[in-house]
């Protein structure tokens, strides 16, 4: 069984540097130690906003059944029961936790799933996608991993997991199926943040440094589903921003299609069961729905009192716009070193170290605009669009303007604390995540070999630096 590398002290940057000499290349020290930088509100927040976070936090930790509780709607097809499950590392609202809980989840209250080959008990939870139909027709959904059949709590329900077919390696997730396609969650620090940047801004972006970007190939398409430069929604012409294609608009567009996706819950956007077998819909749809009846105020609630918000999906928005953005570790020689290098390798480039929030943004709030939200830096390091990554990391799936071979530029911010990396989870080291990036039609080619033309050190400095993200 693969394990993975905890650190248990702080990185020594002498230790760290003779194990690179050794081994003639970088090393990843491992998940930042210690205090978890990660998985609190904006320290800004008006009461009202704190009140919102609150209660986005209490229903995002919160169980999921099918009937007969409070919290109910689970399935027929799902991945989780709650949202915590996936985003737990370092804290909630972080990605995958080190330890799988799908094997515990397969057989909950009787339930008769087995756990997939791509997933297993020390790696990350994996979504997956078919890339084609039976017929030969383009697929590219997520195929929820469980059903509810035999739960206790889902009586009359008969229906069965999908084949995932040949298995391939656990860990990296290949081989095996050729028309399987994996995703991993995402973290959710400082979305909040993310969605407050103009499109203005990461437009002029785009055109900021052109002359290196053209020269090493950088491109900076996005997810155009119109004609444009960026991630545009097909809709209203807006760029899109959120997931590992850039393919979802808002937060609140975020929450309700994961709510639906990933639990099977339906809600006010996405009002429909997505298995609709006799038997199996057991409750009145959308199971999430908005709230008309208003609440007590409990003991110490504030006057006048805000009852909560409408919807869970609404207070999962809510909770991923309150909640702050992960805080870097404190520098080193070896970190500010790397921070420079980072820049003059080129990889700044397309992850961009800061954006800015518009002047006045609205949370909902009484105080508006909000001031954690409004003329803020973002230091996520990403520029939000989306770009070919080449054959090697080529998931065969297309979203919107997005084809197989493209994704948006992961934000960094927090990579310090993160386990898994790449959009399939494939591997836990940062030196191979890097080195994966290059591969024929990648625009981060020519980048990856600057970087490898690096002394050993200089090397170092730069995962050094992204582990003190």
């Amino acid at each position: 069984m693969h394990s993975f590398r905890l650190m248990t002290g702080m990185v020594i940057s002498g230790l760290v540097a003779a194990a690179a000499a050794t081994t003639k290349g970088p090393v990843d020290p491992g998940v930042r130690p210690g205090t978890s930088y990660a998985g609190g509100p904006y320290t800004t927040l008006a009461p009202d906003e704190s009140l919102f976070f609150q209660d986005g936090a209490t229903r995002f930790v919160e169980i999921e059944t099918v009937t007969g509780g409070p919290n109910i709607g689970l399935g027929p097809r799902f991945n989780g029961n709650q949202c915590a499950q996936c985003h737990a590392q370092p804290n909630i609202g972080g990605s995958s936790p080190s330890m799988n809980p799908m094997f515990a989840l397969a057989t909950l209250n009787g339930a008769k799933n087995t756990v997939p080959w791509f997933e297993y008990k020390d790696g990350p939870i994996r979504e997956a996608r078919f890339k084609k139909n039976p017929n030969g027709t383009v697929d590219g959904g997520v195929h929820a991993i469980f059903v509810i059949t035999g739960r206790s709590d889902a009586a009359g329900c008969n229906i069965a997991q999908p084949n995932f077919g040949a298995a391939g390696n656990p860990i990296t997730g290949h081989g095996g199926n050729s028309n399987l396609s994996f995703r991993i969650a995402t973290p959710l620090f400082g979305l909040g943040l993310v969605e407050a940047i103009p499109d203005s801004t990461i437009l002029n972006n785009i055109a900021k440094d052109s002359d290196s970007k053209r020269a090493y190939g950088i491109k900076g398409h996005a997810n155009a589903e119109i004609s444009g430069v960026a991630n545009r929604s097909a809709n209203d012409g807006t760029i899109t921003r959120f997931g590992w294609k850039a393919q979802n608009k808002s937060l609140l567009i975020f929450a309700g299609e994961a709510y639906n996706v990933e639990m099977g819950i339906t809600n006010n956007l996405f009002p429909q069961e997505r298995e609709e077998t006799p038997g199996c819909v057991l409750n009145p749809t959308p199971e999430d729905a908005s709230n008309f009846t208003p609440g007590l105020p409990p003991a110490g609630a504030p006057t006048p009192y805000w009852p909560g918000v409408p919807s869970d999906i609404e207070s999962f928005a809510n909770f991923m716009r309150m909640l702050a953005p992960p805080t870097p570790a404190p520098d080193t020689d070896s970190t500010k070193r790397g921070r420079d290098l980072f820049s003059k390798v080129g990889c700044a480039l397309c992850h961009t170290p800061t954006l800015m929030t518009g002047q006045q943004i609205n949370s909902g709030g009484s105080k508006n605009p909000s001031a954690a939200l409004s003329n803020q830096p973002v230091h996520l390091y990403s520029d939000l669009l989306v770009h070919n990554m080449g054959k090697g990391l080529a998931d065969g799936i297309s979203q919107g303007g997005a084809t197989g071979d493209e994704f948006r530029t992961a934000p960094l911010w927090g990579v310090g604390q993160r386990i898994f990396f790449l959009h399939d989870g494939r591997t836990n080291d940062l030196v191979q995540a890097i080195y994966q990036h290059k591969s024929p039609h990648s625009e981060a080619s020519r980048i990856v070999d600057r970087f490898k033309k690096l002394s050993v050190t200089d090397q170092q400095d730069i995962i050094n630096f992204l582990r003190g993200l």
